[in-house]
């Protein structure tokens, strides 16, 4: 058996799955370098050639992801920002078919809690291995997340960091973002939890979260789990600059206790302000509002991860599956 069929092996057989590509052109610096890098990898693995879909500015993935799984497809690879990753979510959510991130855009907040920051290779490898994990999603109206939501300074700090800026500097480009609105007036807010009685606070910002990590790899709610049919709802509360370095402290530590923070727990999450807010999904900004309703839809999407096992962290494995990917990718040009 040479080189090749053990790889192929090693993936499942010879009997490669089908998949798509959605990717927007945009955040790709080469376009057709990526189409020969997944198409030889893919092939190196055993797999058909896969589909190809563009995204646009009238739909940023899901209609194409929609037709990919009319044609068959058993995996959808998302290549692009947090709007292509959401985007592919929001046509996979109920389906058979699973997703796997190939992330393309600065920040991209699902493949930060797959541990892939940018990683192509580990991608395809994660994806072909075949680990699988059925996850939990939030939904929002017509929307889907997988990460979190948020109302307040965190869809501020996503707004006013420039695209420019994010393609130069990555994830740390929203620290410019969010230095500007460290001194903001607080937003009060009625936050509704179930049926519970509502909670009332004068808040920075509210999250609500199905996984727990944020840019740059740092865990906020180490309680989150994507599975576990619970969402996780933060509430910071932080009102000076010393109040912030000691919140991003205690998160940086990965202290039991932050402070200016309050966590809570529920299915249903109603949040209402006492005047328009900044609203993101996953990363990706959202119209402004003076309300974001989020509920939880149980075991609705198929993600391809480098741990399958039911571990808190799907990140495990992560940097291994790189490795492999590499070799994968390497095995691919020389034949």
């Amino acid at each position: 058996m040479d080189a090749g069929q053990d790889r192929r092996a090693a993936h499942g057989g010879g009997g490669g799955l089908r998949s798509a590509v959605v990717v927007n052109p945009v955040k790709v610096a080469d376009l057709d370098e990526l189409r020969r890098t997944v198409h030889d990898a893919l092939a190196a693995a055993g797999w058909p050639e896969p589909l190809w879909f563009e995204t646009t500015v009238e739909d940023p993935g899901r209609g194409q992801t929609e037709k990919a799984v009319e044609a068959g497809v058993d995996v959808v690879f998302a290549c692009g920002g947090d709007g292509t990753v959401m985007s592919c979510v929001s046509g996979l959510v109920g389906t058979d078919v699973a997703l796997a991130v190939l992330p393309q855009g600065t920040g991209n907040l699902l493949a930060a809690n797959l541990g892939l920051s940018g990683d192509l290779a580990a991608g395809l490898e994660v994806a072909v291995e075949r680990g699988r994990r059925l996850l939990d999603v939030g939904a929002v109206e017509d929307h889907y997340f997988t990460v979190m939501a948020g109302m307040g300074f965190d869809a501020q700090m996503l707004a006013d960091t420039s695209e420019t800026t994010k393609r130069r500097f990555g994830w740390p480009a929203y620290v410019v973002g969010a230095a500007r609105h460290l001194r903001d007036r607080p937003m009060k807010v009625s936050i509704r939890i179930d049926d519970q009685q509502p909670i009332r606070r004068r808040a920075r910002s509210v999250l609500i979260a199905n996984v727990g990590r944020l840019q740059g790899g740092v865990r906020l709610l180490t309680e989150a789990e994507p599975d576990d049919g619970y969402l996780d709802v933060a509430v910071l509360t932080p009102r000076t600059l010393r109040h912030w370095l000691a919140l991003g402290w205690a998160v940086v530590r990965k202290q039991d206790r932050v402070p200016r923070m309050e966590v809570f727990r529920g299915r249903r999450v109603e949040i209402t302000s006492n005047r328009a807010q900044p609203r993101e999904l996953d990363g990706d900004l959202i119209a402004p509002g003076r309300t974001l309703k989020a509920e939880i839809r149980r075991r609705a999407l198929w993600l391809c991860v480098p741990q399958p096992e039911q571990a808190p962290d799907l990140a495990d494995d992560a940097q291994a599956a790189g490795e492999r990917g590499e070799e994968l990718i390497e095995e691919a040009r020389r034949e």
